[in-house]
């Protein structure tokens, strides 16, 4: 089960090919594959403003790309921008950087420059978290810290997390520090430990790891001038505890830097804990379920994120092929269900919401589409604009916002850009 991080509500991993495999395919099928973009697509000009989403997409060995103008809704396909395992892809916030986590051995992120103008993506450089002897499989998520100083990795397949430095150019150096969690559950996808996310707290002195194998969220120290994880106490990490079987999945933080909430991806239930920051320990204040009453079939939770405002959580349910709203209590920061509504496809693996705020767009993994849906601003309520775009197997997406003509290096680049990605 180690060689996957994430398997379909049907219980049935999909097989991913070797490494040597697709790269043999790829060369083979050259002229037929969809070609790599190297020059602006037809109606594009380097002074359009609109932003650009990167899709990864699972098991497929590409990332796409589509131009989306926030003003009135639109979604352009692009296409494939690059040939490259993409477990997870997450841009930096200001530079025209996108960085790529793979699934092969090895537990690769690549660095890709980002052309504004045209949405084209020029490797370089990448980095190996995890040494092939070792044995890695599969990293499940790559994030940056608040910061944009450090890159959080959770590395499913070896059941370790991981940092690497962001230089100022965007690049990154070798793996500062590395953690190995352990334990099981009593699922039969829960043999080891298996790290599902990372995020640093608000206060900067910790990381908080949820590991979807061992039932546990860790808490490890974080230093925030070496960027190092680290284990304070002698015995192991501290580590709050879900019941057994839950699969902790998401982890998202509320402006207020007190309550943090918890998606248990195989009880497909969402938790609002309390962060003691002085104590560094977490504690269960509310669970609520994300399936809907009277729920039969299969459960599997996927998806969390806390509007910018903090007013509302959404998350996704694959069981059910939804998407639920809660309303969070300003005092309390404990929750109570607003909406549900479907997911405009199949199996909602993965969604982002737009920096903006009036947009969401899911990542439907097993309908192949991305679909946008909007906020409505106060009541946080999502609608199905029926736009959508066709990726094949989407499974995360990340955002360049504002784009624009960049400079001709990456550490003079104009701080015109920006992404959206979980933390």
């Amino acid at each position: 089960m180690n060689a996957f991080p994430h398997v379909p509500p049907e219980g049935r991993p999909r097989r991913r090919p070797k490494r040597r495999t697709v790269l043999a395919t790829l060369a083979s099928s050259a002229a037929t594959a969809l070609p790599l973009l190297s020059a602006a697509p037809a109606g594009a000009s380097p002074e359009r403003a609109d932003d650009l989403l990167y899709v990864g997409t699972w098991g497929q060995g590409e990332v796409h790309a589509v131009r989306f103008d926030p003003a009135d809704g639109t979604m352009t396909p692009l296409g494939a921008v690059a040939q490259v395992s993409a477990n997870w892809v997450t841009a930096h916030p200001s530079l025209p950087v996108l960085y790529v986590a793979g699934a092969e051995q090895g537990g690769f992120v690549r660095v890709f420059r980002i052309d504004d103008a045209s949405g084209a993506l020029r490797e370089i450089g990448e980095v190996e978290t995890q040494p092939v002897p070792a044995g890695s499989g599969g990293l499940s998520f790559i994030g940056l810290t608040p910061d944009a100083d450090a890159l959080l990795i959770a590395d499913f397949a070896a059941g370790a997390a991981a940092t690497v430095p962001v230089g100022a150019d965007g690049l990154l150096g070798a793996v500062t520090s590395r953690v190995q969690d352990t334990g099981s559950g009593p699922d039969p996808r829960q043999s080891g430990p298996h790290p599902h996310h990372v995020v640093v707290t608000p206060h900067r002195r910790s990381a908080l790891v949820a590991d979807f194998g061992a039932d546990r969220v860790f808490v490890h120290d974080y230093d925030r001038a070496t960027h190092r994880l680290s284990t304070a106490a002698p015995d192991g990490p501290a580590a709050y505890a879900t019941a057994p079987g839950s699969g902790p999945r998401r982890l998202a933080f509320h402006p207020n830097g007190q309550t943090v909430y918890l998606l248990n991806e195989l009880t497909a239930d969402l938790q609002a804990l309390h962060w003691d920051t002085s104590r560094g320990r977490l504690t269960n204040r509310q669970t609520l379920s994300t399936n809907a009453p009277g729920h039969t079939g299969a459960t599997s939770a996927a998806e969390l994120a806390v509007s910018r405002d903090g007013r509302h959580v959404y998350t996704s349910n694959r069981g059910e092929n939804t998407l639920v709203v809660f309303s969070v209590n300003p005092g309390s920061g404990l929750l109570t269900e607003v909406q549900r509504v479907p997911c405009g496809g199949v199996t909602p693996w993965s969604f982002a919401l737009h920096p903006g705020g009036r947009w969401l767009f899911v990542a439907n993994e097993a309908s192949g589409t991305v679909n946008l849906f909007r906020v409505a601003q106060g009541s946080g309520h999502l609608t199905d604009t029926g736009t959508s775009v066709a990726v094949p197997f989407p499974d995360c997406i990340t955002f360049r916002v504002r784009a624009c003509t960049p400079d001709s290096t990456l550490p003079s680049a104009p701080r015109c850009g920006g992404s959206s990605s979980l933390r």
